[in-house]
This record gives structure tokens, sequence and C-alpha cells, in this order.
């Protein structure tokens, strides 16, 4: 997906802190990244208001598979002034030909604490397809029993894989809302599709989402949230350790 998050979650835990001493800071290793983009697109939908933004995000892996990190960015015309701080951990590893990858994350914005809230996920790789769900587990005081709610889950497939110097990203998901159709919310559910093309740390992606104006959930965020939009950005990826 672009502009995504890989993964995020809440804390190391006692597990990955056991195995990261045990093991020696010697198999693990500490990477960053940052980039800068025309527009934050997540899920499908702009999480900026059409505005540009800079994301960036450390990363901790070890390699029994466990992992951490946090990622942030800007949030543009949408932020007044805030922005978005997650923390991210869980596992991944391969059993046979197939991958696999979960944990939890938990989103924080700075201008609205209200309104944080926490995922669960798990996916699956099978060559060049992904496919997976993250699940909430918590929707944050502002959201319960809104258009955000626990039960909420995003599905979500990709296919991923390099063309001569390229790489490529087909793409779709569905946000499935718990509370679509309550308390006056109406059809809140919706889907998207984009794909994206990369090289040398410059991206160009194209995104468009079936959310309508009226969505309570999303569709505030922009006047014409279903519309096709291109983004385009440019990435650095460091190894600090």
């Amino acid at each position: 997906m672009t502009n995504h998050k890989s993964i995020k979650a809440t804390v190391l835990g006692t597990a990955a802190a056991a195995s990261f001493l045990l093991s020696g800071a010697a198999s693990a290793e500490v990477t960053a990244n940052v980039s800068a983009l025309s527009n934050y697109i997540f899920r499908g939908t702009t999480y900026s208001g059409d505005s540009a933004v800079v994301q960036g995000g450390i990363d901790w892996g070890h390699d029994s598979g466990i992992y951490a990190g946090t990622w942030a960015s800007t949030l543009g015309d949408a932020g007044l002034g805030g922005g978005e701080v997650d923390f991210y951990a869980g596992f991944a590893g391969e059993a046979g030909a197939l991958g696999y990858d979960l944990g939890v994350l938990t989103y924080q914005y700075t201008s609205f604490p209200n309104t944080n809230y926490t995922e669960a996920y798990v996916s699956g790789t099978y060559g060049v397809i992904t496919v997976g769900l993250n699940y909430t587990i918590d929707a944050g005081s502002a959201n319960k029993d809104k258009a955000f709610d626990e039960g909420d889950i995003y599905f979500f497939g990709s296919a991923d894989f390099t063309a001569g110097a390229v790489d490529i990203s087909l793409y779709a998901g569905r946000y499935d809302y718990t509370n679509d159709g309550k308390y006056g919310n109406g059809d809140i559910s919706y889907n998207h599709v984009g794909a994206s093309i990369s090289k040398d740390g410059f991206s160009f992606a194209i995104d468009k989402s079936d959310v309508e104006p009226t969505n309570s959930a999303v569709g505030g965020l922009s006047p014409n949230m279903d519309a096709v939009r291109f983004t385009v950005g440019y990435g650095l990826d460091f190894d600090l350790m």
C-alpha cells in the first residue's frame, strides 16, 4: 500500500527483551527511513487534506523475527498543527514458502489524543502476493460508538514485484466498520484500489476509493474523497547499526 506504515505496535514486550539479551546485540539491527510526499494516502484516502507531508521512522529488528519501531508523519492541512506518531512491534517469519507477519500497532495523534486507536494485524505472503487484515482492539474515547469502534476490520491484498529496474505494487483494500448503518452513520464501509511504481527512492502512485463526501468516518477529510489521486515522493533508508 502506498505510504503505508509497514507495521506498528505498542511495546517490545518481555519476549523480545529476553531474546535480545540471550542472543546479543550483534544479531539485531536498527534502520531508519525518511520521505517527502505530495500527499499522505492511507487505505485509499487522504490523511493530509491533499497537502504535502514529511514522514520518517526508526525500526529495530532481531534475527529471531521479533521487531519494533516507531513512525511519524506530519498531517498537512488536516493536522491543525499536529502530527501522527505510531508505535509497533511484532513477529515475522517463514513457514516453507509462506511468509507471515503478526503484531500490534497504535496510532497516536498529537492534536487529537482522544482519537488514538490500536489495531492487531496479521498477514501472509506467498511469492509476490500478500494478503492480511487489521482488527481494531481499542478505538479511543472519541471514536467509541461513532464511526470508528472496536471490531472494525481492514482487509487488504497486494502484488509486489520487480519489472526491469523498477518496483511495482498493485493493491486493494476494504474497510469494514462495525458501526456501518448505526448511530446515523449511514453506509461508511468502503473499498479502494491503487498502484505504485518506484525506483532509486523516487515513487509515483495512483489511488481511487469509493468513499462518499457524506461518509461520517473519513468523508469529511476532503470534499472529494472518491477522486482519483496521484502522489509523488522521494525517500531514503539508513542503517544505524
